[in-house]
């Protein structure tokens, strides 16, 4: 069984911040990867990952004036195991309010955003994954670009939903491109199970970080400790912090996989 990379504090902002690794990237314009006439197709494990990993790339595609798909493959009702604040019913509709309002919030609206939400139950995606690449595959055309999240983030649904994503884009034609979020926990700037050489910076300006601070704000669940278990903020300042620099990292498609 893999071992759980989520655990304790992570890696410092500080390391991030003063890496030369990562400022020596090379960058690359969404324009590029997100040509005209194309679809971006955004795979989302949980609700809050479609802001944490893209927020930027969101605002970036919708001022390219592209078509938008958000598939959100749970309701991300794992999050709060044995919480009587947040019981199942009740958790599930405030993520879902929590996205549209975080989404609001980057100025995405139908009918450029079409949303589709998955209904696969949160942190067991991989009991399912055929099924998922299945439900995917039926919502892409070929020409689509897929951004889903890295299939070696170092969570179980995260990495279910890029297998999954780069599976369903092989078989309709569609390109596929990964996305980091939980690896800023648990790597470092010269750890070799990243795909560097396959990294690409997308710059984001003032406003398009502060745009995305902003929408992150709306995962109130996510943000504050539940007092009803004793467990801490599942997103720490320290965990969205790191997910809030002035650029969002992208492993370009490898011709060589699926």
């Amino acid at each position: 069984m893999k071992a759980n990379l989520i655990v304790g504090s992570g890696t410092a902002l500080a390391h991030w911040r003063q890496s030369e690794r990562l400022a020596n990237l090379p960058s690359i314009e969404l324009a590029h990867l997100l040509p005209h006439g194309s679809r971006a197709v955004i795979v989302a494990p949980h609700p809050d990952d479609e802001v944490l990993g893209s927020g930027g790339l969101l605002q970036m595609a919708n001022a390219l004036g592209r078509s938008i798909v958000l598939i959100s493959v749970t309701d991300g009702t794992a999050s709060h195991p044995g919480s009587s604040l947040w019981p199942t019913h009740d958790l599930a509709h405030q993520r879902a309010s929590e996205s549209e309002q975080a989404l609001a919030r980057l100025g995405l609206a139908l009918p450029r955003l079409q949303w589709v939400r998955g209904g696969f139950a949160d942190s067991q995606v991989q009991a399912r994954e055929a099924a998922l690449g299945t439900f995917i595959q039926q919502f892409l055309r070929p020409g689509d670009v897929v951004f889903s999240t890295w299939r070696e983030d170092g969570h179980c649904d995260h990495d279910a939903v890029g297998r999954a994503s780069a599976l369903a884009a092989k078989n309709v034609g569609a390109a596929v491109h990964e996305l980091p979020i939980w690896t800023w926990h648990w790597a470092h700037d010269d750890d070799p199970r990243v795909p560097w050489h396959r990294a690409r910076r997308i710059n984001l300006s003032e406003q398009q970080v502060a745009r995305k601070r902003d929408a992150a704000q709306a995962f109130t669940s996510q943000l504050s400790a539940d007092p009803s278990t004793g467990a801490p903020a599942v997103l720490s300042p320290l965990a969205l912090e790191r997910l809030l620099q002035p650029f969002e990292l992208v492993f370009v498609q490898d011709r060589e996989r699926p």
